[in-house]
Protein backbone atom coordinates (compact mmCIF):
# COMPACT_ATOMS: atom_id res chain seq x y z
CA UNK A 1 0.00 0.00 0.00
CA UNK A 2 1.38 3.07 -1.15
CA UNK A 3 1.51 6.28 1.50
CA UNK A 4 2.99 9.91 1.36
CA UNK A 5 4.55 11.23 -1.93
CA UNK A 6 4.28 7.76 -3.86
CA UNK A 7 0.27 7.73 -3.58
CA UNK A 8 0.72 11.45 -4.26
CA UNK A 9 1.94 10.37 -7.43
CA UNK A 10 -0.02 7.54 -7.99
CA UNK A 11 -2.93 10.30 -8.36
CA UNK A 12 -1.13 12.34 -10.86
CA UNK A 13 -2.71 10.23 -13.96
CA UNK A 14 -6.52 11.64 -12.81
CA UNK A 15 -5.36 15.25 -12.27
CA UNK A 16 -5.29 15.30 -15.96
CA UNK A 17 -8.28 18.06 -16.88
CA UNK A 18 -10.92 16.48 -19.79
CA UNK A 19 -11.79 20.12 -21.37
CA UNK A 20 -14.90 18.90 -22.90
CA UNK A 21 -15.99 17.70 -19.47
CA UNK A 22 -15.29 20.75 -18.05
CA UNK A 23 -16.99 22.99 -20.25
CA UNK A 24 -19.94 20.57 -20.20
CA UNK A 25 -20.40 20.02 -16.51
CA UNK A 26 -20.70 24.07 -16.20
CA UNK A 27 -23.23 23.70 -19.34
CA UNK A 28 -25.15 21.37 -18.13
CA UNK A 29 -25.08 22.94 -14.83
CA UNK A 30 -26.29 26.48 -16.09
CA UNK A 31 -28.93 24.79 -17.83
CA UNK A 32 -30.13 23.49 -14.75
CA UNK A 33 -29.96 26.25 -12.61
CA UNK A 34 -31.66 28.06 -15.52
CA UNK A 35 -34.73 25.77 -15.77
CA UNK A 36 -35.21 25.60 -12.24
CA UNK A 37 -35.18 29.32 -11.69
CA UNK A 38 -38.03 29.61 -15.22
CA UNK A 39 -39.87 27.01 -13.23
CA UNK A 40 -39.82 29.37 -10.21
CA UNK A 41 -41.07 32.01 -12.45
CA UNK A 42 -44.01 30.17 -14.56
CA UNK A 43 -45.39 28.10 -11.05
CA UNK A 44 -48.18 30.45 -9.88
CA UNK A 45 -49.39 29.69 -13.21
CA UNK A 46 -50.78 26.53 -12.16
CA UNK A 47 -52.78 28.26 -8.87
CA UNK A 48 -52.15 30.46 -6.11
CA UNK A 49 -51.41 27.63 -3.65
CA UNK A 50 -50.10 24.83 -5.81
CA UNK A 51 -47.80 27.54 -7.14
CA UNK A 52 -46.63 28.90 -4.35
CA UNK A 53 -45.57 25.02 -3.04
CA UNK A 54 -43.92 24.74 -6.36
CA UNK A 55 -42.16 27.64 -5.95
CA UNK A 56 -40.87 26.51 -1.89
CA UNK A 57 -40.38 23.10 -3.53
CA UNK A 58 -38.00 24.59 -6.67
CA UNK A 59 -36.17 27.23 -4.44
CA UNK A 60 -34.53 24.00 -2.34
CA UNK A 61 -33.57 22.87 -5.42
CA UNK A 62 -32.44 26.23 -7.29
CA UNK A 63 -30.37 26.22 -3.75
CA UNK A 64 -28.15 22.91 -4.36
CA UNK A 65 -27.69 24.09 -7.89
CA UNK A 66 -25.44 26.77 -6.56
CA UNK A 67 -24.07 24.22 -4.43
CA UNK A 68 -22.46 23.05 -7.59
CA UNK A 69 -21.86 25.86 -9.73
CA UNK A 70 -19.97 26.82 -6.26
CA UNK A 71 -18.06 23.70 -6.26
CA UNK A 72 -17.38 24.15 -9.81
CA UNK A 73 -15.89 27.26 -9.10
CA UNK A 74 -13.81 26.04 -6.08
CA UNK A 75 -12.51 23.66 -8.34
CA UNK A 76 -11.48 26.67 -10.81
CA UNK A 77 -9.72 28.23 -7.88
CA UNK A 78 -7.37 25.21 -7.47
CA UNK A 79 -6.29 25.37 -11.02
CA UNK A 80 -8.25 21.99 -11.39
CA UNK A 81 -10.75 23.19 -13.86
CA UNK A 82 -10.58 25.78 -17.23
CA UNK A 83 -6.61 25.96 -16.95
CA UNK A 84 -5.72 27.34 -20.53
CA UNK A 85 -8.78 29.24 -21.02
CA UNK A 86 -8.09 33.22 -19.83
CA UNK A 87 -11.33 33.83 -20.54
CA UNK A 88 -12.94 31.73 -17.68
CA UNK A 89 -11.38 34.25 -15.38
CA UNK A 90 -13.74 37.16 -15.57
CA UNK A 91 -16.68 34.48 -15.35
CA UNK A 92 -15.40 32.82 -12.42
CA UNK A 93 -14.80 36.40 -10.53
CA UNK A 94 -18.69 37.13 -11.43
CA UNK A 95 -19.77 34.11 -9.94
CA UNK A 96 -17.42 34.40 -6.47
CA UNK A 97 -19.33 37.92 -6.23
CA UNK A 98 -22.63 36.09 -7.16
CA UNK A 99 -22.17 33.51 -3.71
CA UNK A 100 -19.90 35.95 -1.28
CA UNK A 101 -16.73 34.44 -1.94
CA UNK A 102 -14.84 36.64 -4.31
CA UNK A 103 -11.90 34.91 -6.05
CA UNK A 104 -9.03 36.80 -3.42
CA UNK A 105 -10.94 35.59 -0.11
CA UNK A 106 -11.54 31.96 -1.27
CA UNK A 107 -7.80 31.43 -2.54
CA UNK A 108 -6.35 33.06 0.44
CA UNK A 109 -8.42 31.34 3.24
CA UNK A 110 -8.77 27.95 1.51
CA UNK A 111 -5.46 27.40 0.22
CA UNK A 112 -4.54 28.35 3.63
CA UNK A 113 -6.77 26.05 4.63
CA UNK A 114 -5.37 23.06 2.40
CA UNK A 115 -1.63 23.60 3.56
CA UNK A 116 -3.01 23.42 7.53
CA UNK A 117 -5.64 20.47 7.20
CA UNK A 118 -6.24 19.02 10.89
CA UNK A 119 -3.28 21.13 12.43
CA UNK A 120 -4.67 21.56 16.00
CA UNK A 121 -2.87 25.08 15.83
CA UNK A 122 -4.07 27.81 12.89
CA UNK A 123 -6.20 25.05 11.16
CA UNK A 124 -9.19 27.54 11.96
CA UNK A 125 -8.60 29.84 8.92
CA UNK A 126 -10.96 29.21 6.32
CA UNK A 127 -12.52 26.43 8.42
CA UNK A 128 -13.77 25.52 11.89
CA UNK A 129 -11.98 26.43 15.29
CA UNK A 130 -10.50 23.14 16.26
CA UNK A 131 -8.96 22.47 19.87
CA UNK A 132 -7.60 19.67 22.15
CA UNK A 133 -8.95 19.30 25.60
CA UNK A 134 -5.68 20.55 27.24
CA UNK A 135 -6.29 24.19 25.44
CA UNK A 136 -10.15 23.63 26.20
CA UNK A 137 -9.81 23.13 29.80
CA UNK A 138 -7.72 26.66 29.84
CA UNK A 139 -9.95 28.95 27.46
CA UNK A 140 -11.63 31.85 29.18
CA UNK A 141 -15.43 31.46 29.12
CA UNK A 142 -15.33 34.22 26.54
CA UNK A 143 -13.02 31.99 24.13
CA UNK A 144 -15.19 29.29 24.88
CA UNK A 145 -18.22 30.52 24.05
CA UNK A 146 -17.25 31.96 20.57
CA UNK A 147 -15.87 28.49 19.94
CA UNK A 148 -19.51 26.82 21.06
CA UNK A 149 -21.26 29.73 19.00
CA UNK A 150 -19.11 28.84 15.44
CA UNK A 151 -19.51 25.11 15.90
CA UNK A 152 -23.08 25.60 16.89
CA UNK A 153 -26.23 24.07 14.25
CA UNK A 154 -28.05 27.41 14.05
CA UNK A 155 -24.17 29.01 12.99
CA UNK A 156 -24.06 26.88 9.74
CA UNK A 157 -28.08 27.41 9.49
CA UNK A 158 -27.78 30.71 9.01
CA UNK A 159 -24.42 30.24 6.71
CA UNK A 160 -25.67 32.95 4.18
CA UNK A 161 -25.30 35.87 7.40
CA UNK A 162 -22.45 33.96 9.63
CA UNK A 163 -20.14 32.03 7.02
CA UNK A 164 -20.48 34.25 3.85
CA UNK A 165 -21.23 38.40 5.26
CA UNK A 166 -19.33 38.11 7.89
CA UNK A 167 -16.69 35.05 7.87
CA UNK A 168 -15.84 36.01 3.69
CA UNK A 169 -16.88 39.46 3.15
CA UNK A 170 -16.60 41.86 6.13
CA UNK A 171 -13.46 40.09 8.85
CA UNK A 172 -11.34 40.09 5.54
CA UNK A 173 -11.73 43.20 4.34
CA UNK A 174 -11.24 44.24 8.03
CA UNK A 175 -8.01 42.79 7.98
CA UNK A 176 -6.76 43.83 4.81
CA UNK A 177 -8.95 46.68 2.98
CA UNK A 178 -6.62 46.82 -0.40
CA UNK A 179 -6.24 43.25 -1.44
CA UNK A 180 -10.41 42.31 -0.16
CA UNK A 181 -12.07 45.42 -1.50
CA UNK A 182 -13.97 43.18 -3.74
CA UNK A 183 -15.62 41.52 -0.81
CA UNK A 184 -18.21 44.11 0.63
CA UNK A 185 -18.66 45.17 -3.25
CA UNK A 186 -20.58 41.56 -3.18
CA UNK A 187 -22.28 41.85 -0.49
CA UNK A 188 -23.85 45.42 -2.00
CA UNK A 189 -24.10 43.07 -5.25
CA UNK A 190 -25.88 40.23 -3.74
CA UNK A 191 -28.57 41.89 -1.67
CA UNK A 192 -29.11 45.15 -4.36
CA UNK A 193 -29.51 42.41 -6.96
CA UNK A 194 -32.14 40.76 -4.31
CA UNK A 195 -34.12 44.36 -4.23
CA UNK A 196 -34.13 44.97 -7.98
CA UNK A 197 -35.39 41.49 -8.81
CA UNK A 198 -38.11 42.02 -6.15
CA UNK A 199 -39.22 45.52 -7.68
CA UNK A 200 -38.81 44.29 -10.90
CA UNK A 201 -40.27 41.31 -11.19
CA UNK A 202 -41.97 40.80 -7.75
CA UNK A 203 -41.07 40.33 -4.23
CA UNK A 204 -42.39 36.42 -4.52
CA UNK A 205 -40.08 35.86 -6.79
CA UNK A 206 -37.26 37.23 -5.12
CA UNK A 207 -37.98 35.44 -2.59
CA UNK A 208 -38.25 32.11 -3.80
CA UNK A 209 -35.46 32.54 -6.58
CA UNK A 210 -32.34 34.24 -4.92
CA UNK A 211 -33.23 35.03 -1.06
CA UNK A 212 -34.49 31.08 -0.31
CA UNK A 213 -31.57 29.50 -2.45
CA UNK A 214 -29.31 31.80 -1.01
CA UNK A 215 -30.09 30.49 2.49
CA UNK A 216 -29.92 26.90 1.44
CA UNK A 217 -26.69 26.64 -0.54
CA UNK A 218 -24.61 28.80 2.02
CA UNK A 219 -26.55 26.08 4.63
CA UNK A 220 -25.78 23.35 2.97
CA UNK A 221 -22.28 24.21 1.86
CA UNK A 222 -21.68 25.51 5.83
CA UNK A 223 -22.40 21.80 7.03
CA UNK A 224 -20.79 20.48 4.06
CA UNK A 225 -17.47 21.94 4.81
CA UNK A 226 -17.84 21.31 8.68
CA UNK A 227 -18.53 17.80 8.25
CA UNK A 228 -15.77 16.85 5.80
CA UNK A 229 -13.74 17.60 8.62
CA UNK A 230 -15.50 16.90 11.61
CA UNK A 231 -16.66 13.51 11.69
CA UNK A 232 -15.75 10.68 14.37
CA UNK A 233 -12.76 9.16 12.96
CA UNK A 234 -10.97 12.44 11.77
CA UNK A 235 -7.60 12.58 13.59
CA UNK A 236 -5.79 15.26 14.43
CA UNK A 237 -2.25 16.26 14.95
CA UNK A 238 -0.19 18.88 16.63
CA UNK A 239 2.47 21.05 14.24
CA UNK A 240 5.41 18.22 14.80
CA UNK A 241 3.34 15.39 14.45
CA UNK A 242 1.53 16.23 11.81
CA UNK A 243 1.77 15.03 8.16
CA UNK A 244 0.45 16.27 5.11
CA UNK A 245 -1.09 12.90 3.36
CA UNK A 246 -1.74 11.90 6.46
CA UNK A 247 -4.19 14.42 7.21
CA UNK A 248 -5.91 13.93 3.49
CA UNK A 249 -6.85 10.45 4.25
CA UNK A 250 -7.15 10.55 8.26
CA UNK A 251 -8.93 14.03 8.58
CA UNK A 252 -11.22 14.74 4.99
CA UNK A 253 -14.32 12.23 5.03
CA UNK A 254 -15.85 10.33 2.56
CA UNK A 255 -19.55 11.82 2.09
CA UNK A 256 -21.93 9.11 0.94
CA UNK A 257 -24.67 10.66 -0.81
CA UNK A 258 -27.02 9.45 -3.17
CA UNK A 259 -26.05 9.82 -6.88
CA UNK A 260 -28.72 12.86 -7.45
CA UNK A 261 -26.80 14.69 -4.08
CA UNK A 262 -23.38 13.93 -5.51
CA UNK A 263 -24.10 15.13 -8.68
CA UNK A 264 -25.52 18.44 -6.74
CA UNK A 265 -22.02 18.74 -4.71
CA UNK A 266 -20.06 18.26 -7.45
CA UNK A 267 -17.93 15.07 -6.04
CA UNK A 268 -17.44 17.48 -3.38
CA UNK A 269 -18.12 14.51 -0.88
CA UNK A 270 -14.82 12.61 -1.98
CA UNK A 271 -12.99 15.03 0.23
CA UNK A 272 -10.08 13.09 1.30
CA UNK A 273 -9.26 12.73 -2.47
CA UNK A 274 -9.75 15.90 -3.03
CA UNK A 275 -7.13 17.21 -0.10
CA UNK A 276 -4.54 14.46 -1.04
CA UNK A 277 -4.38 16.18 -4.25
CA UNK A 278 -7.04 18.99 -5.09
CA UNK A 279 -5.39 19.36 -9.15
CA UNK A 280 -8.43 16.34 -9.23
CA UNK A 281 -10.97 17.49 -11.34
CA UNK A 282 -14.41 16.83 -9.50
CA UNK A 283 -15.53 14.29 -12.58
CA UNK A 284 -12.39 11.97 -11.84
CA UNK A 285 -12.60 12.13 -7.93
CA UNK A 286 -14.70 9.13 -8.35
CA UNK A 287 -12.22 7.38 -10.93
CA UNK A 288 -9.48 8.46 -8.67
CA UNK A 289 -10.64 5.95 -5.69
CA UNK A 290 -12.15 3.12 -7.40
CA UNK A 291 -8.89 2.95 -9.30
CA UNK A 292 -6.37 3.08 -5.67
CA UNK A 293 -6.91 0.92 -3.13
CA UNK A 294 -4.97 3.24 -0.68
CA UNK A 295 -8.10 5.94 -1.31
CA UNK A 296 -10.94 2.97 -0.50
CA UNK A 297 -11.04 2.80 3.65
CA UNK A 298 -11.81 6.46 4.87
CA UNK A 299 -13.54 7.68 7.22
CA UNK A 300 -17.15 7.98 6.27
CA UNK A 301 -20.35 10.82 7.15
CA UNK A 302 -23.56 11.19 5.28
CA UNK A 303 -26.87 13.01 5.26
CA UNK A 304 -28.53 10.04 7.82
CA UNK A 305 -29.95 11.82 11.18
CA UNK A 306 -27.64 9.82 13.20
CA UNK A 307 -24.26 10.63 11.33
CA UNK A 308 -25.51 14.19 11.21
CA UNK A 309 -26.12 13.72 14.83
CA UNK A 310 -22.58 12.32 15.34
CA UNK A 311 -20.95 15.12 13.61
CA UNK A 312 -22.28 17.76 15.57
CA UNK A 313 -21.23 15.39 18.86
CA UNK A 314 -18.01 16.43 17.58
CA UNK A 315 -16.63 19.14 19.34
CA UNK A 316 -13.13 18.86 20.80
CA UNK A 317 -9.74 16.60 20.01
CA UNK A 318 -9.21 14.52 23.03
CA UNK A 319 -5.50 12.97 22.75
CA UNK A 320 -5.93 10.44 25.81
CA UNK A 321 -8.76 8.71 23.71
CA UNK A 322 -7.60 9.43 20.19
CA UNK A 323 -11.16 11.50 19.06
CA UNK A 324 -13.38 14.03 18.79
CA UNK A 325 -15.34 14.44 22.14
CA UNK A 326 -18.06 16.81 22.87
CA UNK A 327 -17.71 20.09 24.81
CA UNK A 328 -19.57 18.52 28.37
CA UNK A 329 -17.22 15.44 28.01
CA UNK A 330 -14.28 17.73 27.96
CA UNK A 331 -15.17 19.29 30.97
CA UNK A 332 -15.39 16.38 32.46
CA UNK A 333 -11.92 15.03 35.35
CA UNK A 334 -9.53 12.92 33.81
CA UNK A 335 -10.76 9.56 35.48
CA UNK A 336 -14.33 9.87 34.52
CA UNK A 337 -13.31 10.54 30.90
CA UNK A 338 -11.42 7.55 30.89
CA UNK A 339 -14.13 5.41 32.13
CA UNK A 340 -16.28 7.03 29.58
CA UNK A 341 -13.79 6.23 26.69
CA UNK A 342 -13.44 2.70 28.64
CA UNK A 343 -17.04 2.39 28.26
CA UNK A 344 -17.82 3.00 24.38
Amino acid sequence: MRTGVDLMRATKPYSKEIPWRSYWGLGQSLLVHGLLVAGVLWAPAYGYWQGWMSQAVLSIFVGLSVVRLFVLFHDYCHGALFRKNKMMKPVMSIFGWYVMAVPSVWRESHNYHHRNNSKLTGSAIGSYPIVSKGVWRVLKPKQQRQIRIVRHPLFMALGLVTTFVLGMCISPFMRDRKSHWTAPVSIFTWWGAFVAIGFLVSWQFALFVWLIPGVVSSAVGSYLFYAQHNFPDAKFRGRREWDFHEAALESSSMFDMHPIMHWFTANIGYHHVHHLNHSIPYYRLPEAMKALPELQSPGRTSWAIRDVIAAFRCQVWDPDVGRMVTFAEADQPQDETASLAAAK
